[in-house]
């Protein structure tokens, strides 16, 4: 027969191998989140069916990426290897909606170096029309400092502003928000009063979705390209992201309908805080158009 002793110390060998594995499987896990699953991004194919949208641009191809965060904690060898798969994509236009870089953990210079070196990077995109929009620590950072080295790249922002985009004689329009958080977004600005063609939005963040679509300028826009939450970052199924910055609380990814304007929230490349994802990976979004069929 066993004696008391001999019990207790098994029930203690026992819960102490429970949280010795315990503590190598979370080491394990947080490792994954670092190391792996920060950096598998994943290309999303998404199709979007616009009203009025000219046969020229039935099939025309965005590709969208989102919150690089150089240095914090996106590495250059990381955002190299995005843009050579943007490349690959071949999209016809490609979009980039905020925060290229960060403003908080990292020093002032520091995110001055890496707004220049984003830019750099960003110039090896191959696709000819390319467009972007300030994110909130764009803003904090300096909007016209980021603004400048992304124009002096060949990266045009787009400030509460809109452009034509052409193909075969027709045209769509892609308009641009200031940065919602930080800046002065302005629809009446960016939005024609009485647009000739489909619009597409980008602002940066997509709970501002919502002013939009209850403002006269704002009922124009056919698709809201936005970014700003990655996703939450770490996804529990069946829990609600935990993590959720202000203005991104309410869409906080994928695919939405706001009436007759549909939304967009892409998960980001990047991370902030912790350099963690989980059950959320980063992601490049290609965005096909196509005629509405009523």
């Amino acid at each position: 027969m066993r004696g008391f002793a001999a019990e207790s110390r098994e029930r203690i060998l026992t819960r102490r191998s429970f949280l010795a594995a315990s503590a190598i499987a979370g080491m394990g896990l947080a490792l994954y989140s670092n190391e792996i699953a920060r950096h598998e991004f994943e290309v999303t194919e998404r199709t979007f069916r616009l009203r009025r949208l000219p046969p020229q641009f039935d099939g025309f191809r965005i590709v969208q990426i989102s919150d690089i965060h150089l240095e914090e904690y996106a590495e250059e060898f990381y955002l190299r290897e995005v843009v050579r798969r943007v490349n690959a994509l071949k999209g016809d236009l490609v979009l980039v909606t905020g925060d290229f870089v960060s403003r908080g953990p990292l020093t002032e210079s520091t995110s001055m170096s890496a707004a220049a070196r984003c830019a750099a990077l960003l110039s090896r995109l191959s696709c000819p029309e390319r467009y972007g929009v300030l994110g909130n620590h764009d803003a904090i950072v300096g909007s016209r400092i980021v603004r400048d080295h992304m124009e002096n790249n060949g990266l045009p922002l787009l400030v509460n502003e809109c452009v034509r985009i052409a193909r075969g004689g027709a045209h769509i329009l892609l308009a641009g928000l200031d940065n919602a958080s930080e800046g002065h977004p302005n629809l009446s600005m960016a939005v024609p009063k009485s647009p000739d063609a489909p619009v597409i939005l980008m602002v940066h963040e997509p709970d501002y979705a919502n002013n939009v679509v209850t403002h006269e300028r704002g009922r124009m826009v056919d698709l809201i390209v936005c970014g700003h939450t990655h996703g939450g970052q770490v996804r529990v199924p069946g829990i609600r992201p935990l993590a959720l910055p202000p203005l991104g609380r309410i869409y906080t990814e994928g695919h939405y309908l706001l009436g007759r304007t549909q939304l967009y929230v892409n998960r980001g490349i990047g991370t902030v805080g912790l350099p963690f994802r989980w059950n959320c990976p980063p992601e490049i979004t290609v965005a096909t158009l196509r005629e509405a069929t009523r």
